[in-house]
């Protein structure tokens, strides 16, 4: 009889840039199930100083600095809640997948991105390292 169990996916990974950072306070490496360190990361973005947390637009020719960890799918649920994701253009944020530069290798990693409409009178943070920053 052939094995029919479902093939195995491997892991998401996600960017982080702010509170979730190690040593900050969202943590990643404290939170259940445990994430995998990937590595340190960059992706192309602009970071605003929201006051006790960042936010990141996409794109452009600026680099946010950050950290990659594989994660999979109970994680992903505890992340989507910390940064309060939903389903609403109004949220605040949006979860996005997109290319990230891993100490040199393109990752597909997912990014919470801020709502544009929160970062209007924002103040940009220009090295692009929260860690700095905070």
């Amino acid at each position: 009889m052939p094995d029919e169990s479902p093939p195995r996916q491997s892991p998401r990974c996600v960017f982080v840039y702010g509170t979730l950072r190690q040593g900050c306070s969202n943590d990643i490496t404290r939170l259940q199930p445990a994430a995998r360190f990937i590595g340190l990361a960059q992706v192309a973005g602009i970071l605003y100083h929201l006051g006790p947390y960042p936010g990141i637009s996409l794109g452009g020719d600026q680099w946010v600095q950050g950290e990659v960890y594989a994660i999979d799918p109970a994680l992903e649920a505890v992340l989507d809640g910390i940064e309060d994701l939903g389903e609403s253009p109004t949220d605040e944020y949006s979860k996005r997948e997109v290319m990230v530069d891993v100490q040199g290798h393109a990752t597909p990693c997912l990014v919470y991105e801020i709502n544009p409409r929160y970062v209007e009178s924002a103040e940009r943070i220009a090295h692009g390292d929260w860690i700095k920053a905070a």
